[in-house]
């Protein structure tokens, strides 16, 4: 599934491309059609994102809201929008203003609704504090977290704890904070929930500029270690993730897997040792 910074990243093109504009909106594939046809001709006032959650705004309080879901793509593209190719649930295109011809076709998204602004708020409400909005606090992660059992692995990717963060970003921030994926959240320090949530910011921040999820630090990259780069057609450098029976960068112990809220989640067990109670019985 598509992590936070993937749909900020997006948010930030179809405002570039669309925003301000009178875009032509279809369903080709039919399933959105009653609404397309009502934002038909209408302005495109701009884009936005909140954890996984996208939101297109248009003239009138009207808004879109976008779940890309596991298998959901937005594609925006440039030029005169060609035959649609596949199943596209919506289709946004501008030209004729002056302006490079640009369209958008969404496909396989688990949700595209037509909504009001009260909608949005509503969805946005139920959400944690998400590491790309600036100003975002992360006092309402903390508390939950804090007071909680689960385990940290689990309660990061809790989208009411905080919002954007999925398999990737949960397994790498646990591996550079030295952190077991099944240690309870109550046995965190304010701290280390502090340090989590700034990396968290920079590395979604660095995957919205790339493009994709680049979690190693300078002295494990491929150059400076002179391994193989990743391979396998998913972005970035990664410390675990996807990287079972490999052997960890940093200390040479294998890579170790286990479903944890529903996702396998990865870990070294020497770099991020399972968490013993000092208190005593």
């Amino acid at each position: 599934m598509p992590e936070g910074h993937t749909l900020r990243r997006l948010a930030d093109e179809l405002t570039g491309v669309l925003a301000g504009r009178t875009v032509g909106v279809t369903s080709p594939q039919g399933r959105f059609a009653a609404e397309a046809a009502l934002l038909d001709g209408t302005v495109l006032q701009g884009a936005d994102s909140t954890g996984k959650h996208l939101f297109l705004e248009f003239d009138a309080d009207r808004v879109v809201h976008v779940h890309l879901g596991l298998y959901g793509t937005f594609a925006v593209g440039s030029g005169p929008a060609p035959a649609p190719v596949g199943q596209v649930r919506m289709r946004l295109v501008a030209d004729g203003d002056g302006r490079a011809p640009a369209y958008a076709d969404l496909r396989g998204a688990t949700r595209c609704e037509l909504v009001t602004p009260a909608h949005v708020a509503a969805v946005v409400d139920k959400l944690g504090p998400d590491p790309l909005r600036p100003g975002a606090d992360p006092a309402p992660a903390w508390r939950r977290i804090s007071t909680s059992s689960r385990p940290v692995g689990e309660l990061l990717m809790d989208q009411q704890v905080i919002a954007g963060v999925g398999n990737v970003y949960r397994a790498e921030v646990l591996f550079r904070h030295r952190l077991h994926p099944l240690r309870p959240g109550r046995t965190l320090r304010r701290g280390q929930l502090q340090a989590l949530w700034q990396d968290l910011v920079e590395l979604m921040a660095d995957g919205v500029r790339v493009g994709r999820i680049d979690t190693v630090r300078a002295e494990h990259t491929p150059e400076a270690m002179g391994r193989p780069p990743r391979t396998g057609g998913r972005g970035g450098e990664v410390y675990v993730y996807r990287r079972h029976d490999q052997p960890c960068y940093v200390c040479g112990s294998t890579i170790r897997t286990a479903e944890l809220a529903g996702r396998n989640t990865y870990w070294c067990p020497r770099c991020q040792p399972i968490f013993r109670s000092r208190a005593k019985s």
